[in-house]
């Protein structure tokens, strides 16, 4: 018993001191986003495994550490901004290097307040020495190469002050430079270090509204108003292809990390359910309101790349196409938690996040489920499907909402040739994109196979189509009441001077459209093809809902027309406006089931066929409610126009004044119930 103490204190201590991650228990939780952008619960994905201070490397304390580098070989650099050093590690956590100081022109130089460093692939060690506004570019062993001292240029606005903050250096030898208050981009310098100009300028976010409004105001006014600047960068990261990841914290941008190209535009990758942004959701009230705030990038060689989310201490990683992988990390103050996460770098499949706030940097290991995860995205990208799909399985067994593992096993799927099985896999990772190109292959198969069957159910077809029509033209003389129907579609003129003078429209058939239509609309959220409903079959749909949702707008429709022409001196009835505008409905009734039908074989390159055919439908229904109301009032074309437009009006008005008599009633209601309650207290006091 005596031995078994001992062990568990020697266990608590190694965990103290940074020990193993199997010591340090999550002091978070993980979710993944759903398609639909709900947060759902999902296993840790990474744990700490060991907290380095200063003190625990036996260099004194960090003071405001502001940037980490990782070497392709292991090496660990740390900017110690506050002390005004650089401190080199090896993989084991010893201290190999510190750099405060380097010989320039024969004196002593220091560096003043540094906040960024990059280690070339040449072992040159770039500085972004902030206080002292330069660049300092080192030898390996800490010794100067050059100092690139401030842009000198025409184009830099006049009174620039040049702080530097962030930079990289491409493979040629180029320098990236973020600045400090610059709002025209990312810096950019030859590799002699001359300045060669901007890259990557933030597109300025304004609304109509807000131009609208700055043209009425005078010059003093739009003088106060908020300026439409871009948006200034706060830090970069460079992959191996040379493209510059860099980001900038906006807050609610749906893009703060960008990955450039050489001519400063952004190229990355979208898609995902979500853009890479780090929390979708979020409040405008509590503790931490607002979206994240990204503060720093790291990408890997995988093209894996890693977001820090400032705000909330939160790290998001996402695969090369921007898909979301997992999230982890915390605000707070205790082990494995951040007070003021300033920079993330990758070791291996190790994440370290720089704590300024707390002065040290934690080291996170992924668990089985972060390292399964990042295995199958990387098998599936480098085309190992047996690998990705067996992984992908194991992962789906740990999380069963993991959309992504669906995506990745398709995807195998697909490059092995198994199409309707990577229908299945992209219709439950929600993929529609992905979904169509299995489709296509899967449809050519198909086709070829049952060639013989397809050929002689497009005969029958149309043999029953051509004697359909054969029985249309004979009694066509004495059209029924659905034969009135389809009349009044091809001569609307005849047919709504029929309905209203010769008593031909009927009521209960005007509403048994609406009844067929609602249904139809059942049947449409239920049934048509993934490609264009991605909830198709998989939510409850209610009758009644949908014939609210038609009836509606279609009484509404009919209540403010009369309202309006009987003022306008339309000759038209209520009963006769009801049956005008539900016999204009019909071509959107028998188009439903074409298009079911259609949803069902055509893939997302051959959409536009879908949509036209339902444009052509709301088109014509349009046409068929004009000759309806022009019929019905007897007005001429123009009064026609004016008075369906102003129709729509009255519309607006009504449900404005329905909701301002639904809030007063509820305000009264309050009322009521307060005073109830006030007099059962009194009562009950008395």
């Amino acid at each position: 018993m005596k031995r078994l103490s001992i062990l568990l204190l020697l266990l608590s201590i190694i965990s103290i001191l940074g020990g193993p991650a199997a010591a340090l228990a999550a002091p978070y939780e993980s979710y993944n986003y759903s398609w639909y952008g709900d947060p759902e619960p999902s296993p840790v994905p990474y744990l700490p495994e060991r907290q380095i201070t200063g003190t625990a490397l036996s260099v004194g304390s960090f003071s405001g550490p502001e940037d980490m580098f990782v070497t392709p070989d292991g090496k660990i650099y740390l900017l110690d901004s506050g002390n005004n050093r650089i401190i080199r590690m090896n993989e084991d956590w010893k201290v190999t290097q510190i750099i405060d100081k380097f010989m320039n022109n024969g004196a002593e130089d220091t560096f003043s307040v540094p906040q960024g460093m990059f280690v070339h692939r040449d072992g040159h060690l770039y500085i972004a020495d902030t206080g002292n506004k330069r660049i300092v570019e080192l030898e390996e062993d800490g010794s100067l190469v050059r100092i690139i001292p401030p842009p000198v240029s025409d184009v830099l606005p006049q009174g620039f002050v040049y702080q530097p903050i962030k930079l990289v250096v491409d493979s040629a030898g180029r320098i990236y430079v973020v600045g400090k208050g610059v709002f025209d981009g990312i810096m950019s310098f030859d590799s002699g270090g001359k300045f060669t100009g901007f890259m990557g300028l933030n597109e300025v976010q304004f609304s109509p509204i807000d131009l609208f409004w700055k043209r009425l105001m005078t010059e003093e006014q739009r003088s106060k108003m908020i300026l439409f600047i871009p948006t200034e960068f706060n830090n970069v990261d460079i992959d191996e292809e040379g493209f510059i990841f860099a980001t900038t914290g906006e807050a609610f941008s749906r893009s703060p990390v960008k990955r450039l190209n050489p001519s400063g535009t952004d190229v990355l990758k979208r898609n995902g359910y979500q853009p890479p942004m780090g929390d979708i959701r979020w409040t405008f009230d509590g503790a931490m309101p607002g979206s994240s705030t990204i503060v720093s990038v790291a990408v890997d060689r995988n093209g894996i790349y890693s977001i820090l989310d400032n705000k909330r201490g939160r790290v998001f990683t996402y695969d090369r196409e921007g898909k979301f992988m997992y999230v982890f990390g915390v605000a707070g103050e205790q082990q494995g938690t951040f007070k003021t996460p300033v920079d993330i770098e990758i070791l291996g499949n190790k994440i370290l996040v720089l704590d300024k706030g707390m002065n040290r940097f934690t080291v996170f290991s992924p668990t089985r489920y972060g390292e399964t995860i990042r295995n199958a995205v990387i098998y599936t990208d480098t085309g190992e499907e047996d690998k990705a799909i067996a992984l992908w399985e194991d992962a789906l067994k740990m999380n069963n909402n993991l959309e992504i593992a669906y995506l990745g096993m398709g995807k195998a799927e697909l490059r092995q040739g198994n199409n309707l099985q990577a229908m299945e896999s992209f219709r439950l990772g929600m993929h529609r994109e992905y979904y169509s190109r299995a489709f296509e292959r899967y449809r050519k198969e198909f086709m070829w196979e049952h060639f013989n069957k397809i050929a002689l159910g497009a005969l029958a077809a149309a043999v029953l189509a051509f004697a359909a029509a054969k029985v249309i033209k004979v009694r066509r003389e004495e059209p029924g009441v659905v034969g009135m129907a389809w009349h009044n579609m091809f001569h609307p003129f005849n047919g709504f001077w029929e309905l209203k003078y010769e008593n031909k429209g009927k009521m209960w058939f005007s509403l048994l459209i609406l009844l067929l239509l609602s249904v139809l609309y059942v049947l449409k959220r239920q049934f048509t093809g993934f490609i264009f409903n991605p909830d198709a079959g998989s939510t409850d749909v209610s009758l009644f809902a949908e014939m609210l949702y038609i009836a509606l707008p279609f009484f509404l429709w009919c209540v403010a027309n009369w309202s309006l022409t009987t003022l306008m001196d339309g000759e038209g009835k209520f009963k006769e406006i009801v049956v005008a505008t539900a016999y204009a409905l019909v071509p959107l009734v028998l188009v439903q089931i074409p298009l079911i039908l259609l949803s069902n074989v055509i893939t997302v390159q051959e959409a536009e066929f879908y949509n036209l055919l339902e444009s052509i439908a709301y088109i014509w229904v349009a046409f068929l409610l004009f000759v309806g109301m022009l019929t019905v009032h007897q007005y001429s074309v123009s009064k026609t126009i004016a008075t369906m437009l102003l129709t729509l009006v009255v519309i607006a008005i009504i449900l404005f004044l329905a909701l301002l008599f639904f809030s007063l009633a509820q305000q009264m209601l309050n009322f009521g119930t307060t005073i109830y309650n006030e007099l059962l207290f009194r009562m009950a006091e008395g």
